[in-house]
């Protein structure tokens, strides 16, 4: 998929589940993971690192994997996880309830990143995963997509906001309005652009 090494996977089978995550960053919302277990009868073209897709080349490969996929999940974390966890720890709790909700047991992970999310399942860490391995772009792909239809949803509650925008990221947008309009309900309290904005 790209100029990195290919990666030496330690299993045969059908039953690899790509594991990927969105949403680490943002100020406000869910973080997102995935889980996805390609079937090699189905390929899909084009699979690759969700952030270097166009938005409609996003939502028209997610849709392929929903078709063609062996079996996919998606798993999440509050924002209240991520305030009592940290993000770290809540990240890996996305991953797992993503693995967990697979219909198809995973036999072995996959996971974009260096470090494992703490699964009995046994697996992998990939570095740059998502642009190594299409099971972890596809996990990717779908994180990305529900996390960006999550933030469109919020939009239409607080439009002054601009998470259309900017997806809860902290953008010089995204800090005024905190600072204008106050945290909101979905906002991250332990994120220190909005707990510098909570009463003491």
């Amino acid at each position: 998929m790209t100029g990195l090494p290919p990666l030496v996977i330690d299993y045969q089978g059908s039953c690899l589940a790509g594991v990927d995550e969105v949403g680490r960053g943002p100020l406000v919302g869910n973080v997102v993971a995935a889980a996805v277990i390609l079937d090699p009868a189905r390929p899909i073209e084009g699979l690759a690192d969700s952030k270097t897709l166009s938005e409609k080349r996003r939502l028209v490969l997610a849709e392929a994997i929903r078709q063609h996929a062996t079996a996919f999940a998606i798993g999440e974390a509050s924002p209240a996880e991520i305030d009592t966890l940290n993000i770290y720890h809540a990240t890996h709790l996305a991953m797992r309830r993503a693995i967990d909700a697979l219909p198809v047991a995973a036999e072995y992970l996959l996971v974009d990143g260096n470090r494992m999310p703490g699964h009995h399942v046994p697996g992998q860490c990939a570095v740059k995963g998502d642009q190594r391995h299409g099971a972890i772009g596809a996990a990717s792909i779908l994180a990305k997509v529900t996390r960006d239809a999550q933030m469109l949803a919020l939009h239409e509650c607080y439009p002054e906001y601009g998470f259309a925008r900017h997806k809860g990221y902290p953008t010089r947008e995204h800090c005024e309005a905190l600072e204008r309009l106050g945290p909101l309900d979905e906002h991250r309290r332990s994120f220190a652009p909005v707990k510098k904005l909570l009463p003491v």
